[in-house]
């Protein structure tokens, strides 16, 4: 059993290289098709139930506005599930993960905030400087515990920054994160989804 789950563990670890390689290039090969992120929210959490129920985590669905957006909808589904199912492995049982999506105005530009926060252990200050970094662990024992390459995070930001975002976390020990990933709304798709 213990060859089987290091024998996964490695092929995902070689898969995630490969990804964060592709990703990194000057050229990552991402899809700029219209998707609609209540697909991607939807599509992650789903992704990631089985997990939740075991570890007994509440995944609660906050404010979903349909916002579409140009991007890679399996990798844009990749960076949101990866987000709530660290937020699932770093919250104790009983614990809640919410996601929602918001679009707003910043600074004259439409842009939509998908959120993912629990109310886990929370991430010091020391570490929120170094998260997105490859291989880095928060917490070594129970990333290791969960089967996480340290790699993570790092693909999501890169993810994030192909489709012309960014990524922000909140953070406080003891109260849990909230990971924020913006993406613009391009002027041609705007009104394509419908606030649920």
């Amino acid at each position: 059993v213990r060859l089987q789950r290091e024998t996964k563990r490695l092929s995902e670890l070689v898969s995630q290289i490969i990804n964060l390689s592709r990703l990194q290039s000057a050229a990552p090969n991402i899809a700029h098709e219209p998707v609609s992120l209540v697909d991607v929210v939807e599509d992650a959490i789903s992704n990631c139930r089985e997990s939740a129920e075991d570890r007994r985590v509440q995944i609660i669905v906050g404010d979903l506005q349909d916002v579409t957006i140009a991007g890679d909808k399996w990798e844009l589904t990749d960076a949101v599930t990866n987000l709530v199912q660290n937020a699932i492995n770093y919250s104790d049982q009983g614990a809640r993960v919410a996601v929602s999506i918001t679009e707003k105005h910043d600074n004259g530009d439409d842009v939509v905030d998908v959120k993912v926060s629990d109310n886990g252990i929370g991430i010091s200050k020391e570490d929120q400087e170094r998260i997105f970094e490859r291989f880095y662990r928060v917490d070594y024992g129970r990333s290791r515990s969960t089967g996480g390459t340290g790699l993570g995070l790092s693909i999501v930001r890169h993810i994030v920054m192909a489709h012309g975002g960014t990524i922000t976390v909140w953070s406080n020990l003891g109260q849990g994160s909230t990971f924020t990933l913006r993406f613009p709304v391009p002027s041609d798709l705007k009104g394509e989804g419908t606030v649920q």
